[in-house]
């Protein structure tokens, strides 16, 4: 009987090749997450600092108070002032230092018109700070 020759099919070879996808895919996800720690790891610097009764903070904040009333009048700190004056003011406290914050009050039936021409003014004289005071509202019990 002759059966002949039985042939047999090698299998598929085994892949020398690395595939690379992955393995970029996983260093730049680590990359992005250690980019995003970083800044916070080297913040989170805890000190337990000396204590001493000398030790003030040397950098209070400098700062002007300007109002404008309900009938429309301008305040410099406490004194009623013309515009003339208020102008001389602010521009004596820009030169003595830039960085003057100016802390804006005004009543609500103030025209928006007659706050900015008071920012108008300030930001003339070279101060750019200005903070808008206003009252916290009462909490319901």
């Amino acid at each position: 009987m002759a059966f002949g020759r039985l042939e047999r099919t090698t299998g598929p070879q085994p892949m020398s090749d690395i595939n690379m996808t992955p393995l970029i895919d996983v260093m730049l996800v680590l990359l992005v997450i250690f980019m995003i720690t970083a800044p916070l790891m080297s913040s989170s610097l805890k000190l337990d600092l000396p204590k001493t009764d000398a030790a003030k903070p040397s950098d209070t904040p400098v700062f002007i108070s300007v109002a404008i009333d309900p009938q429309g009048g301008l305040h410099f700190g406490e004194e009623a002032l013309d515009v003339a004056e208020l102008t001389h003011r602010v521009e004596d406290a820009a030169r003595k230092n830039p960085q003057t914050e100016v802390q804006l009050r005004a009543d609500q039936s103030v025209p928006y018109g007659r706050v900015a021409e008071l920012i108008g003014i300030v930001q003339k004289a070279g101060l750019t700070r200005i903070g808008f005071v206003a009252e916290a509202a009462p909490t319901k019990p």
